[in-house]
């Protein structure tokens, strides 16, 4: 399987998301950002979608923003939404994710779906084509609302540069 691996604060680490993702592009691309703003370690999905949102070039789309948040509760009627307006495109999913304390802060990209809730115990379809996932606190963690906001931010500006560089320099070859 395909795969990146990094911290978000390595240095060049959004030209090296850039570069894994210029690969995997086509037009008429979905990004679709999950989670809800309501619980901060929950927030990485809609922030990276609000930082892209606007910004991409038109031939990619975006679902999951802060304002209008794709969630455990609506995931699955979003999907059939988006798999009916988009129904060739390739979906880039993006979300937040508990893993062990050594890998918070990293950030993985695999060519395989996300299993969103997982880690929270519930069971939601598996998302996407290619995965964007940034671990934001620990499985073991007693308070997950511990985490700072502004780290999930920087988490979220690192994917969302990476995904602006890919979507620019990509589209220029179409």
């Amino acid at each position: 399987m395909e795969e990146l691996r990094l911290r978000y604060n390595e240095e060049k680490a959004s030209f090296q998301i850039a570069n894994f993702l210029s690969r995997h592009l086509l037009p008429e691309t979905v990004f679709l950002c999950i989670g809800t703003d309501r619980f901060i370690t929950d927030s990485l999905g809609p922030i990276v979608g609000n930082l892209i949102s606007g910004s991409l070039p038109p031939i990619y789309y975006v679902y999951g923003t802060l304002k209008n948040p794709v969630h455990a509760i609506n995931l699955e009627e979003n999907l059939r939404y988006i798999k009916k307006k988009h129904p060739y495109s390739k979906i880039i999913a993006v979300d937040a994710s508990l893993g062990e304390e050594e890998n918070i802060g990293k950030i993985s990209i695999k060519k395989s779906p996300i299993h969103p809730g997982k880690g929270v115990g519930k069971i939601l379809p598996p998302v996407g084509d290619l995965s964007i996932v940034g671990i934001v606190d620990s499985f073991h963690a007693k308070d997950l609302n511990s985490i700072r906001l502004g780290f999930i931010y920087e988490i979220a500006e690192t994917i969302a540069n990476g995904i602006l560089i890919a979507s620019y320099s990509k589209s220029l070859s179409f």
